[in-house]
């Protein structure tokens, strides 16, 4: 089993974002993220989880992957919208078209034959690893340099 939290952040809501991801095995774990220059929160959520995923698809070996997101657009998005939207010729059910419609496809062909669990971690809650991708995520969006974790999951305090 692979475990990934991840976040997203945008400070203007469009502006600067970031995002993050922690992907953990049973042996390791690795941080991951990255910025944009003009992007909303909701964008670098679902980047942080395509991002995640595929990182852990090409770099670990398992069965079963389980999301873990203090994003309950991604989490809805994922778990209830998304094949009604697909129906729907991309529209919602007040007939506009979807936001981020390319994220949300690009979300689909990344999970496509996977075991994924979905899991919502309520966001500022007290939970170490959401707050750490909380904290990466925001690092990045704000323009700042931090240090990224690459090593033994023994050693990692965040989880």
């Amino acid at each position: 089993m692979v475990t990934i939290y991840t976040d997203g952040a945008a400070r203007g809501n469009p502006g600067p974002g970031g995002w993050a991801g922690i992907i953990a095995s049973e042996e390791r774990v690795m941080e991951i993220g990255g910025d944009e220059v003009h992007t909303t929160n909701n964008r670098m959520e679902l980047t942080a989880v395509i991002r995640s995923l595929e990182f852990a698809i090409n770099n670990f070996q398992f069965s079963e992957i389980q999301v873990n997101t203090d994003s309950e657009y991604v989490m809805k998005g994922i778990t209830l919208w998304v094949k009604n939207w697909q129906k729907k010729g991309w529209k919602t059910a007040g007939k506009k078209q979807v936001l981020n419609k390319d994220l949300w496809q690009m979300l689909l062909l990344v999970t496509e034959g996977q075991q994924i669990e979905w899991k919502y971690v309520a966001g500022h809650n007290g939970d170490k690893a959401n707050e750490r991708s909380d904290e990466i995520a925001t690092s990045f969006a704000d323009g700042l340099t931090i240090d990224l974790y690459n090593g033994p999951r023994n050693s990692y305090r965040y989880l």
